[in-house]
């Protein structure tokens, strides 16, 4: 396992499943869609998409959240580069970005767990960027385990003739 998360080569050889591959693809659509956002929408995607209640901010500090949010664009952006380099070219790492993106995803959702943000709308404490964030985390679940299974070789792809 460990070599699957640190392959001795950096190539575009592949082992796990190529699922894997798809999931992880959608993945960085999706962080580089959220980045987009949150770097050129006027609210940063803080009001409208995690519904932080900017307007009953004072002015000076609803501007200081949305060029938070623009600065998270910004990483996402640059994260979502570096996984479509590795998509295109080096698909040996796949394993190891999907850890750094459980890790990154885990460590927010802990940092949110001990200092709450204040949200316009919740019902029962759940927005729909929660939601959001469980199916990413859902998806990165999937996509790390097949990416470390090796795919099972049907007998067409045999090893050759008996």
């Amino acid at each position: 396992m460990l070599s699957r998360l640190l392959p001795a080569h950096l190539d575009n050889d592949f082992r796990g499943y190529q699922a894997a591959i798809w999931i992880f693809a959608l993945i960085t659509a999706f962080k580089l869609a959220l980045g987009l956002v949150h770097v050129f929408s006027a609210d940063g995607g803080a009001q409208t998409m995690s519904h932080i209640p900017l307007d009953s901010y004072a002015a000076g500090a609803a501007q200081n959240v949305v060029g938070i949010f623009a600065r998270l664009g910004l990483e996402q952006l640059l994260l979502g580069a570096l996984f479509v380099i590795v998509l295109l070219r080096y698909r040996a790492m796949i394993p190891l970005m999907y850890l750094l993106l459980a890790i990154e995803q885990f460590g927010r959702r802990g940092i949110l767990t001990i200092s709450a943000i204040e949200r316009a709308v919740e019902i029962d404490g759940i927005t729909d960027a929660l939601l959001i964030n469980w199916g990413l985390m859902a998806a990165l679940a999937i996509g790390f385990a097949l990416s470390l299974a090796t795919p099972v070789k049907s007998k067409s792809q045999g090893s050759g003739p008996s």
